[in-house]
């Protein structure tokens, strides 16, 4: 089974209208576009039902001591967690093809509705719904697709890995408002084949430039 997007290449950067942040100059982010990429697939096996997507940073910090943080930096030797970004599922296999924007094209603060979307698939809720939780104005739940904001002050490049997978089932048996650990264990048993495309982003100015 085959991957891939006319949104980045393989390997390579993500551009910053699939960001839910991107750099500035004053203020060190703002606000991106927000964009779902476009992804298109094929040679998936004759026995498909469905298809799922999970995109996720394993990149992420696992303390936040310095995170965003005036004169401190988040260090390369930090271990380091998956993040969910997007957790998509159900969808059809007469489906190949994901446009640019179609799941998600703005940052909606306290997060998008869900768990059902376009064709007839539903949407587990990204990480952002941890992330925002003792936000305020931010605060809710984020299902679907929110793209890439990593510290400024990280050290490393994060990754951003979009995987696909074939499944043996028109419907994954969970309900509810399931995170990206959910469904990742309900695939389990159920998936023929599956297929990653990976690009890369941060906002560390002195990292790219």
């Amino acid at each position: 089974m085959k991957l891939i997007s006319s949104s980045f290449i393989d390997g390579q950067r993500i551009p910053g209208d699939f960001a839910f942040c991107i750099p500035d100059p004053e203020h060190h982010v703002c606000l991106g576009r927000n964009l779902n990429p476009h992804l298109a697939w094929s040679d998936a096996p004759a026995a498909t039902q469905s298809f799922a997507l999970i995109c996720h940073d394993p990149d992420v910090p696992s303390k936040g001591d310095d995170v965003n943080q005036e004169g401190r930096t988040v260090p390369a030797s930090l271990a380091r967690v998956d993040f969910f970004h997007w957790v998509l599922f159900d969808l059809p296999a007469s489906c190949s093809e994901i446009t640019a924007g179609e799941f998600s094209d703005d940052v909606t603060p306290r997060g998008k509705p869900g768990p059902h979307a376009a064709h007839d698939a539903r949407q587990g809720v990204n990480d952002y719904t941890n992330w925002f939780a003792d936000d305020n104005d931010m605060r809710g739940d984020y299902y679907g697709y929110d793209g890439p904001c990593p510290p400024w002050n990280d050290e490393v490049v994060h990754r951003y890995v979009f995987t696909l997978f074939a499944l043996a089932v028109d419907r994954l048996n969970i309900e509810g408002r399931l995170t990206g650990q959910q469904v990742r264990a309900a695939l389990q048993g159920h998936v023929l084949a599956e297929a990653c495309l990976t690009g890369t982003y941060t906002l560390n100015t002195a990292l790219y430039p």
